[in-house]
């Protein structure tokens, strides 16, 4: 079975971003996908910003990375951009860290204005990567999820086909392009 890891670029656990990961994770577990949550924030902050490439929790990490046939990487819009978090530990995979590997995209800001931060702030970084397979993505903004007192999310039913897109088109992509990950129906 293929194998993906989510990585999350948000500082706040109780994030509304966590709506959409748990909705995409949810996705590609019912097609038997293997999935891992790396949440960048829970890596040992001084290890990111003194970039220490040997740090135990690191070295794991990238082995995650390195380990998975396809990458999501999720992150709140700040400024225009995905969060300084999520750069600090791109910048800590290795140079060739995507290489091989099928990438979707997801974003949430709280407006529509920054709209294309996936265009012109992830996907030159992902390029550096040696990313070459990065599927359309999903930005949306935050009132099209809802928390509910129990901690758990409503996501707007428009944002949910567009994610069950985003994730059929990730999966085809997968299937494409990485050799031994058989084609699988979308749910």
């Amino acid at each position: 079975m293929p194998k993906v890891v989510i990585i999350s670029g948000s500082p706040n656990p109780i994030s509304r971003l966590n709506g959409i990961l748990n909705h995409v994770e949810g996705r590609l577990a019912s097609l038997g996908w293997t999935v891992n949550l790396l949440h960048v924030a829970a890596l040992p902050a001084e290890d990111l910003i003194l970039a220490r490439f040997d740090s135990p929790a690191i070295v794991e990490a990238n082995n995650i990375v390195a380990e998975a046939d396809a990458v999501v990487i999720a992150s709140p819009v700040y400024k225009a951009a995905y969060t300084g978090v999520l750069k600090t530990y791109l910048d800590l995979l290795p140079q060739k860290g995507l290489e091989g590997k099928v990438v979707l995209p997801l974003f949430i800001g709280g407006t529509i204005a920054h709209l294309l931060a996936i265009d012109y702030a992830l996907k030159p970084v992902l390029s550096a990567l040696y990313s070459r397979h990065i599927t359309a993505g999903v930005y949306t903004v935050d009132t099209q999820i809802q928390k509910s007192d129990d901690g758990s999310f409503l996501l707007e039913e428009e944002l949910v086909q567009r994610l069950n897109a985003a994730v059929a088109g990730f999966v085809e992509a997968t299937s494409l392009f990485v050799p031994h990950v058989e084609p699988q129906p979308a749910t």
